[in-house]
């Protein structure tokens, strides 16, 4: 190997100022990122990995809610979801969505991915592969001219002395912690869902930073009761491909018969057994002559069983149930408009980390649905930002910035003995096991969110990064997974019914009153609101009426009261 081949990649210049500022570097960043730069404005983009490697889409990929737009398909598509999802969803923003991705695969096309062709010569465009899809993501962001901060987390976003979002400050994983911090004219949040390190293939990297940056200036949220999404999981590996379970047969640890996942309501089923008995599958419904196909679609499914030598067809094997929270739920920041506005000025989100609800309902996006918002949230959150930050007045590039970030930044009471594990740790307890999170009701939540606002206080007045520079990104990870599981409780227990992902015990029935949207918000004290489903998608800052807690915004601090990161 030569000394050139040898040599470390030179680090890339921060720049002091951009157009726009895309925080996340998975496909909403990515198509983010191009549809900003597409109008020749200047584009950075901030990585907390590396950007076309980390996340869940680059471990594994996924299918895409891809219908042509001739023929009724797409009506009757769209009308199944929409019973499917409650009635929570949006027909003409479903539309929407199938347009853009239609679209969007052409572009692939061009760009040169590779889409398989079937027997007949039929390319195959319903899916893609994560590493190749992200592969070529990053290539084409790179060649339009996009600034890439590799290992670069997002800490907190700056704010100018009206409110607007002007910048984003983090630190450089790969410099000893060194802190960047960037002014932009507006800010695109594609930092991903919250799985609260539960362990699933390619999430850990998702803890919800960007919805707790947001909600620091006021922005609500959405959909967050339905955020209560597990994958199944070999016992024995991370990959939660839930479509090879279809084909499942399971059984409890003495091999008696407890479902099969094709059946209405037979996963719920095994997941109650699961709750006192450990659960084993075989993939036994799989007629032969489907097996290799299933290899040959999902060649990482099958790596963990090749491995330790188990034919998933015909030996039984153990599974769990992991966590996958807002990743593949739905909950997260609420849009308020076709651009994905949030409803802070200046600041756009997309993919995982802005509520799927619109498109997906009460359940999960899986991967077509999350895919499709992905790709198409993208590239409407990074149009729209680049039109903001050519509208706005000439003085924004020398006004005063403000940090925003509070907790597990800069402790209240200064830096206390609490660790970050130990939020983690006592966030996961509450969250990941199926009797709390999956089987609900209101005593448990209430008695779950007891534990978790107290704990929240203690964060404020005391979590705060050491001295070691690396800590300062799992710190701030503590607070925003303990965020998310009180905006996901509260809004819980403001729903008293079960629908879509939502099971209360306590309250079994779906109850047609209440098929509309729950809003939260807020963090020393979370509120929640009804919105109606078919109410106009409008920016109403300030206008809900709280039900838990105060719901006052908290006002944005002044750059002399705040010191800089």
């Amino acid at each position: 190997m030569s000394a050139v081949s040898r040599r470390r990649p030179r680090p890339v210049a921060t720049p002091a100022e951009t157009d726009v500022l895309v925080l996340g570097g998975g496909p909403a960043g990515t198509w983010a990122a191009l549809a900003a730069a597409a109008g020749g404005q200047r584009v950075t983009l901030a990585d907390k990995g590396y950007c076309g490697t980390s996340g869940s889409t680059a471990a594994a990929g996924n299918n895409l809610w891809y219908l042509p737009p001739d023929g009724d398909a797409r009506s009757r598509a769209i009308a199944a979801r929409e019973t499917a999802g409650g009635h929570l969803t949006d027909r003409r923003l479903m539309a929407r969505v199938l347009d853009r991705t239609w679209q969007a695969v052409e572009q692939l096309t061009d760009w040169g991915y590779p889409f398989p062709v079937a027997d007949d010569g039929t390319p195959r465009r319903a899916s893609l592969q994560g590493p190749e899809y992200m592969r070529l993501m990053r290539r084409q962001v790179r060649r339009a001219g996009v600034v890439i901060l590799d290992q670069s987390p997002a800490l907190e976003l700056l704010v100018d002395p009206d409110g607007v979002v002007t910048g984003a400050a983090g630190v450089h994983r790969q410099r000893g912690g060194e802190p960047w911090r960037v002014r932009a004219g507006a800010v695109v949040l594609a930092t991903g869902g919250c799985a609260f390190r539960s362990g699933a293939l390619g999430l850990n990297v998702d803890t919800g930073d960007g919805a707790l940056m947001a909600a620091e200036l006021g922005a609500e949220l959405s959909g967050m009761e339905f955020s209560c999404q597990y994958g199944t999981a070999p016992a024995f590996g991370a990959q939660t491909k839930g479509l090879m379970y279809q084909f499942a047969v399971f059984t409890d640890a003495d091999g008696a018969e407890l479902a099969s996942a094709a059946f209405p309501g037979g996963l719920l089923d095994v997941q109650r057994a699961a709750l006192h008995t450990q659960v084993y599958a075989r993939l036994e419904r799989a007629q032969p002559h489907l097996r290799e196909a299933m290899r040959w679609s999902q060649p990482n499914f099958f790596l963990p069983f090749d491995k330790l030598g188990i034919d998933p067809f015909t030996q039984r094997f153990p599974v769990r149930f992991v966590m996958e929270g807002t990743v593949r739920g739905t909950g997260g920041l609420r849009v308020v408009d076709d651009g994905c506005a949030t409803t802070v000025p200046g600041l756009f989100a997309a993919g995982d980390a802005a509520s799927r609800e619109l498109v997906t309902g009460a359940i999960s996006g899986g991967g077509s649905h999350n895919g499709s918002w992905a790709i198409s949230s993208g590239s409407w959150a990074g149009a729209a930002a680049a039109r903001f930050a050519a509208r706005r007045p000439a003085g924004w590039p020398s006004a005063p910035l403000a940090p925003a970030g509070g907790a597990g930044l800069r402790a209240r009471a200064g830096r206390g003995d609490l660790r970050h594990e130990e939020v983690v740790a006592a966030v996961q307890e509450r969250v990941l096991p199926l009797r709390h999170n999956r089987f609900r009701t209101a005593a448990d939540l209430r008695e779950s969110l007891a534990v978790l606002d107290s704990l929240w206080s203690a964060v404020v007045d005391g979590l705060a990064p050491d001295d070691d520079a690396h800590s300062i990104t799992p710190t701030r990870e503590a607070a925003a997974m303990l965020a998310h599981a009180r905006w996901m409780y509260r809004g819980a227990l403001s729903r008293p019914e079960s629908r879509g992902l939502q099971v209360r015990l306590d309250r079994p029935r779906t109850d047609p009153a209440l098929a509309h949207r729950i809003r939260v918000g807020g963090l020393d004290q979370v509120w929640t609101a009804a919105e109606s489903a078919t109410a106009a998608e409008s920016a109403t800052a300030g206008s809900a009426t709280a039900t838990t807690g105060s719901g006052a915004v908290p006002g944005v601090r002044r750059p002399e009261e705040v010191p800089a990161l």
